[in-house]
């Protein structure tokens, strides 16, 4: 059965007070002019809890965003151009909607493409504000906050640090002083600068038609293919629970896809985000917003298998760094259609599940992804034993992907 969401009213949310005059430009880091003008997406989930009505809980949702757009304040302005956010307390979208069924309708057998009902716009959609907010009620009770945030001025650590503080602001009121302000100095790190032949887009994002799955991956699957690409323990040190998992989902596309078979493709490259956080001397606390991630560029031959992989991300992660001329030679192979992109990101120890708005964490976090193909996010389970792998596939590949008999053995079929 479709699931189908009705918006009940929007209104707009502004900060509980007014930006002072002096932060009145957020100017855009050099990372940040090069981040897509995209949407970040995540729907938390959240079951019944009969002693706070909805009523209460919007009323919670409302007042706590307001005091956090205060401390967040230019996520309460609005996008100059690819240059700055005009701080001017324009406020966030905040919508309330009603679904036509249970919550464990909607996350017993989820799935990413239906996530988008409980976002309240669409994640290339242009529009010069910051972020927006849809909470959606369930018949049961039930609850789901739909949160966007633009990728222009954040990336995903970022993200969590919003989240989590506006939520500990919706629990615990004036007693939320504790929690260190953020810092919105990521220009004095990345100045802006004029890039010639970069104009970041969203063109050619959602060309080809999508499949997206979630596949999971138990505790016990990931060590077995840790001891796999370790070779006994010969390869130091121990590949990480994500390095194996990459390894592994690489070679299966590879397999499956007949890729190799392709002879119009010379060039094969793994992009995987790095926080760049901890890489600058002395390192920057996650209090530190704005895109403050990058890219490490692995490039690959068409014989390499999971070993070349991991040996040679490791040594791309090492040195990463804002490469502009490696980044302009695979812009150019790609346009004479001489390369397969394959994306890993991680969310691996990022505090997903710590959004308590005072009734509870969520029971599941869920995301549309973003709209790439050749696309794979790390996420741990709720109970963190294993990982959640969103997978973007063409369909044709993903129809070969899911359908792999080693790939099959190592992901959990549990509903």
């Amino acid at each position: 059965m479709e699931i189908v969401t009705k918006i009940i009213y929007t209104e707009t949310i502004k900060p509980s007070s007014p930006t002072p005059k002096s932060p009145q430009k957020h100017q855009l880091s050099f990372l940040d002019q090069l981040a897509p003008p995209l949407f970040m997406p995540l729907v938390y989930f959240y079951t019944s809890n009969p002693k706070i009505p909805n009523s209460q809980k919007s009323n919670y949702l409302k007042k706590s965003l307001s005091e956090a757009l205060s401390r967040f304040y230019p996520l309460a302005g609005r996008l100059v151009d690819n240059l700055y956010v005009d701080c001017n307390d324009g406020g966030a979208p905040f919508s309330e909607a009603e679904a036509d069924c249970n919550l464990s309708h909607a996350i017993t057998i989820p799935e990413p493409k239906n996530m988008k009902i409980y976002l309240p716009y669409k994640m290339i959609e242009s529009q010069d504000f910051c972020m927006a907010v849809q909470a959606t009620y369930f018949r049961c009770g039930g609850l789901a906050v739909g949160l966007l945030i633009s990728h222009k001025i954040a990336d995903a650590l970022s993200y969590f640090v919003f989240a989590n503080t506006w939520s500990a602001i919706a629990r615990n009121g004036d007693r939320c002083g504790v929690v260190p302000l953020p810092k919105f100095d990521a220009a004095a790190y990345f100045p802006p600068k004029a890039v010639s032949g970069f104009s970041p887009s969203t063109e050619g994002m959602v060309k080809e038609e999508l499949t997206t799955r979630i596949f999971t991956f138990p505790g016990a699957k990931i060590s077995a293919l840790r001891e796999k690409y370790s070779h006994g323990g010969a390869l130091q040190p121990r590949p990480t629970r994500v390095e194996a998992l990459s390894a592994f989902i690489w070679t299966r596309f590879i397999s499956t896809t007949g890729i190799k078979a392709d002879p119009n493709i010379k060039t094969y490259t793994v992009h995987h985000a790095v926080n760049l956080r901890t890489r600058v001397d002395p390192p920057l606390s996650e209090y530190h917003f704005g895109n403050l991630s990058w890219t490490s560029i692995a490039k690959l031959a068409a014989r390499d298998g999971g070993d070349d992989l991991l040996e040679k991300v490791r040594e791309a992660m090492k040195a990463v760094k804002v490469q502009l001329n490696l980044m302009r030679e695979i812009m150019d192979e790609a346009s004479r259609g001489e390369l397969v992109t394959f994306s890993f990101t991680s969310l691996r120890g990022f505090p997903v599940y710590e959004a308590d708005f005072g009734w509870g964490e969520p029971v599941w976090v869920g995301t549309p992804g973003l709209p790439y193909k050749n696309f794979v996010s790390f996420t741990d389970t709720k109970n963190g034993s294993g990982i959640e792998a969103l997978i973007h596939l063409k369909k044709q590949d993903m129809d070969k992907f899911e359908a792999d008999l080693e790939l099959q053995e190592f992901i959990s079929h549990d509903i």
